[in-house]
């Protein structure tokens, strides 16, 4: 733990014209900051947010039964699986093969944490994978 004083944030943008107080963000350093960022980098980033949330949806996390939604999982696990399927070719298999793995635990995660299981096919994310096995 350190003794300093935080830094409160500068009215003035690095290389901008001064802001009024209580202004928000500076989106034009936002947006060069996040233009900077390879897409790889974007994808992967919002994969592994997905499949985080999903994870605490399916009761996974430290005392994970309080957060357990299947429903908001369910959401979530589709969300990934579009866009893993859709990003593989672009992402390449280096990026895309663990996220497809992720993927695959959730989704067979989901299926165990179901009362009555989702037939082979019909589970989320199965739309854009395939039916998904054990």
């Amino acid at each position: 733990m350190s003794d300093a004083t935080p830094q409160q944030p500068s009215s003035q943008p690095e290389g901008g014209t001064p802001r009024p107080e209580g202004q928000g963000p500076d989106f034009d350093t936002m947006t060069r900051d996040i233009a900077d960022v390879p897409a790889v980098e974007v994808i992967t980033t919002v994969a592994v947010h997905l499949m985080s949330a999903a994870a605490v949806n399916l009761g996974l996390a430290e005392e994970g039964g309080q957060h357990k939604d299947l429903d908001e999982a369910r959401k979530l696990i589709t969300a990934l699986a579009g866009l893993v399927t859709a990003s593989a070719t672009e992402v390449g298999s280096y990026h895309a093969s663990p996220l497809r793995d992720g993927l695959k635990s959730l989704q067979l995660a989901f299926r165990e944490a179901s009362v009555v299981p989702d037939e082979p096919g019909k589970g989320p994310g199965e739309q854009f994978t395939g039916p998904v096995y054990g």
